[in-house]
This record gives structure tokens, sequence and C-alpha cells, in this order.
């Protein structure tokens, strides 16, 4: 009888645990720091969440905007760490691991996941870090391209811009070099204006870069800037110039000014891991790289609002350094950061 009730508790136990063990990542929370509308990259974050999340009848989210103050990112998110309301919490941005590995010293228990981030080694935080060299590469390519073309708005001068928001060592070690790496690859005279406004949100300082560039003979820009970049492409459009967008597929902005969108599939990511994180199956203290041969980074080429603005004698050289991005035959090293 004894022998009986053990196998039928083990039994009982090999049922239950995995569904206790799926249970202590259900409960997930998407801490955004600045808000999710106009802001692709945390659109897609919450949407690849919001999938994952559906597919588990337990499973529960919840979206907190930190707002942009930078400032109060750290109280905030202490506070949301001290609620034990959440098995992972979710955030996107570079800097957000320095944030929370201060955090995690507090709370032992909490655990985060970091995307568009690097952090390894900490047993609390997983990462995931885009290759962002490849991603600069194809608008500092087609940027190089469009500076040497015969389209409308290109001039004589092999003069391309970049406006960038902020500094930080994603931008500086990837993203600078990166598009500098792109458009020398078609012409190693092309110069780079860069410019730095100084924080996410300013259109009105953005725009006025952007003239400033344009009247040195700047004539294509690589704006890296969230709500800011609707004054570079402001700016631009007013000028007849042309815009190169980072992150997202953001043609429909202002078709024909935009003439490369160099994307980030966050969406993805954010599915994956989350339901990872949800199954048990996310490896807490490491640090993923992915890129465009892994289907995270890409050049949105099939867009007719690209094939139909951008002649093909620029789009022809330009499928080809895709091509061999996507398939790894082209390789661009992510340095240390």
């Amino acid at each position: 009888m004894k022998r009986t009730w053990t196998i039928a508790l083990l039994l009982a136990l090999s049922v239950v645990l995995p569904f206790a063990a799926f249970a202590q990542a259900n409960r997930i929370g998407i801490f955004v720091p600045g808000v999710v509308a106009g802001s692709p990259l945390y659109e897609q974050m919450v949407a690849g969440a919001e999938r994952a999340v559906k597919e588990f009848p337990n499973a529960s989210l919840k979206v907190i905007e930190a707002g942009f103050n930078q400032g109060e990112w750290t109280e905030k998110m202490t506070s949301l760490a001290a609620t034990a309301e959440y098995d992972v919490i979710v955030t996107s941005n570079p800097a957000m691991p320095f944030i929370t590995s201060e955090v995690a010293k507090a709370f032992p228990k909490q655990k985060f996941l970091h995307l568009d981030a690097y952090f390894p080694g900490n047993p609390q935080i997983y990462s995931l870090l885009y290759n962002q060299v490849e991603q600069a590469y194809f608008t500092g390519y087609l940027g190089g391209l469009v500076t040497t073309s015969k389209m409308a708005g290109a001039n004589a001068e092999l003069k391309a811009g970049m406006i960038v928001a902020q500094e930080y060592p994603a931008l500086t070690k990837m993203m600078k070099p990166g598009y500098e790496q792109g458009l020398q690859a078609v012409n190693p005279k092309i110069a780079v204006d860069y410019r730095v406004i100084g924080n996410w949100y300013d259109a009105n300082k953005a725009a006025d870069l952007a003239n400033s560039m344009i009247d040195a003979g700047v004539d294509v820009i690589l704006t890296i800037a969230g709500g800011a970049n609707q004054g570079v492409i402001k700016a631009a459009k007013e000028r007849g110039k042309y815009v190169l967008y980072f992150d997202a597929n953001e043609y429909k902005i202002a078709p024909g000014t935009i003439v490369g969108c160099a994307v980030l599939n966050q969406e993805k990511a954010a599915y994956e891991r989350v339901k990872a994180a949800i199954q048990g199956k996310l490896a807490f203290g490491k640090a993923e790289i992915v890129s465009a041969k892994d289907g995270y980074v890409d050049f949105a080429d099939a867009d007719p609002l690209y094939t139909g603005n951008v002649p093909e004698a620029v789009r022809k050289p330009m499928a080809e350094v895709v091509r061999k991005i996507r398939g790894g035959q082209i390789s661009l090293q992510v340095p240390q950061l």
C-alpha cells in the first residue's frame, strides 16, 4: 500500500511541477522608458509581448509608461520592482540594464528581460542586442548611393548627414561607425555631418540642425532621434532632400522623402523571449547578439513606397548589398560595448 501511494504521489508531481514552473513567470510587466505611441521599438515590444501572453490562459501583462524624464526612470523601476507583482519585467533601451542591475540588488528575486541592450553575467537579467552595425551599414550604403546619384534632390557635394538624439555606447560604437562604413563603401570621399540634439523630443531643434546641414550641402540624412525625427523629416521634405529612417518601416510618413528604412524585428524578439520566460526556458544571466542572418535586422526593400520612389539605378546595387548581409556574405562584427 505504501509503495502504491508513493507511485501515485510521484505521478501527481510529474503533472503538477511543470505547471508550477510555468507559473513562476506568468505575470509580465512591460516598463517603457518613454511612451509607447510613436516609438516603433516600444510599440513592437508591447505587441510581441501581448502575442506571447495570449497563448497562456494564466498569464497576464501590464504596460507601464515611465515618460521622457530619464532622471525618474530609476525611481519608477524601483517602485515597480518593489510591488513584487511581476515575475519578469520587460524593457527596451541600451541604458536600462545599468538601472535594473542596481534595482536587482535590492530585489534579488526580480527577473528582468532586456531587449535592445547587452548586459551579460547578471543572473537576474537576460539581454538581447541587435547587430546595429549591420543596421546602420544598410542606411549608410543607401545614403552613399543617393548622394552620388542623379536623383532630383541629390547635389554634387559628397556629404551625408546624421542627426541623433543623444550619444550612448551602442550609437557611438555601432551605429555611427556602421553608417560611415556604408557610406564610404560607395565612395571613400563621402563626408559625414554629425549633429546631436540632446534629447528625444525636440523636433524644432532637429529641424534647425537638418536645415543647417542642407545649407552646408548635405542631401541625405540618417535620423535616430525618436519623436524629434519629425523635425528632420519636415525640413528634408520642405527642402527636397532625403531621409534615412531607423528601427521601423515608416515610408508612409513621408513617401519620397524617406527613401530607406533599416528595421529591427523587435516584435519577433519580444514574442519569442517573453514566451520562453513564461515557459521557464529563458536563460537569465545570458546576453545574446542577433543579426540580419537571424532575421532580427533588415532593410525594408519590398515596400512599394521604396520601389516606387527610389530609382532602379540606386535599388539594384543596394539589393546586392542587402542580399549579402542577409546571407552572411558581408560580415560586420559588433564591437565590445
